[in-house]
This record gives structure tokens, C-alpha cells and sequence, in this order.
């Protein structure tokens, strides 16, 4: 059974279709929208800020999701994948972006749509990605435009996780 649990009186809510794994935990000020997979041993922690993850998105394997006390609440946008023990804090994140494995994302960054942010980067504070971009390293800069096959990608590895959500309905 997932741990989910309010703080000070905020619960946890999400849209239709959602899959939270039985170890995956949700606490306090969270909303997610429709179609939303929360997976084994990932934490999204709204007990400090609101955190807001749009439709279709996915928080993979062992990933954190926090904000910072009155300064940086998250949010996520639609058809987002966030990857395995990746960290995303106190920033933004729009459509259709990709945050590689273990990577990164501190207080205030934004990035925007159809971004790929490489496994094991760290995006600064403060720190734009631009959409349409690749960013990889510590910390992370602008490497190249996505490739036509990246930008596909984005656009189907929500699905992806979709299905692989109704394997364990």
C-alpha cells in the first residue's frame, strides 16, 4: 500500500487512471493530474510547498520530488518523464521534457518544453534551459538542439509509461 499522508490538513489528490506503486510515497500539498505513474520507492514530498504534476507524466524508480519552504514550490508539466533517482526541487518543469536517471534540478530553474536534461547532470538555480534543447553536465549547459528521434521520443515515452502502468492495475 502506498505511504500517503497529509501535512497540516493538505492531501494528497490525483486525476483518473493513476498508478502509485505499493513503496512510493506521497505526502501533504500534491496534486497530479490524469494518467500519472508514481513508481517503486519514489518520494514526492509537498509538506514544505505545493507540488503540481500535469497529465500523462511519470516519476520513475527511487526519484524525489521536493520544493523549498516559502520560496520554490514544483511543478510539472504534461507528459513528463521524470527518470530514476533523478531530483527535482523547488523548480519548473514544462511539457513534454525528459530528466535523465540521477539527474538534477534545483530551486528556481526552469525548464522548458521539449528539453532533455542527460542522466547525472545538475541544472543550477536559476538556471533556463531552452526549449528544444539537449543540457548535460555538472553543471549543465546547452550541448545541442534535440534530433527530430529525441523529439519523438519525448512525445511517446509517456505513453510508454501508460501501458506499463496497466501492467500492474
Amino acid at each position: 500500500m502506498p505511504f500517503i499522508l497529509p501535512v497540516l490538513d493538505k492531501n494528497p489528490k490525483w486525476g483518473d487512471n493513476c498508478f502509485i506503486a505499493p513503496n512510493a510515497t506521497i505526502v501533504g500539498d500534491v496534486t497530479l493530474g490524469t494518467n500519472c505513474s508514481v513508481w517503486f520507492n519514489a518520494v514526492i514530498r509537498g509538506d514544505v510547498n505545493t507540488i503540481t504534476i500535469g497529465n500523462d507524466s511519470n516519476i520513475q524508480d527511487g526519484a524525489v520530488i521536493h520544493a523549498t519552504y516559502l520560496k520554490a514550490a514544483t511543478t510539472i508539466g504534461n507528459r513528463v518523464s521524470v527518470g530514476h533517482n533523478a531530483i527535482v526541487h523547488g523548480c519548473i518543469l514544462k511539457d513534454h521534457v525528459l530528466v535523465g536517471m540521477g539527474a538534477i534540478i534545483m530551486d528556481n530553474a526552469v525548464v522548458e518544453s521539449y528539453c532533455i536534461i542527460g542522466a547525472g547532470s545538475v541544472v543550477l538555480e536559476h538556471t533556463i534551459c531552452e526549449s528544444g534543447f539537449l543540457y548535460a553536465g555538472t553543471p549543465a549547459k546547452k550541448i545541442k538542439p534535440v534530433t527530430e528521434e529525441q523529439r519523438a521520443l519525448l512525445n511517446k515515452l509517456p505513453d510508454n509509461y501508460i501501458m506499463y502502468a496497466d501492467w500492474f492495475r
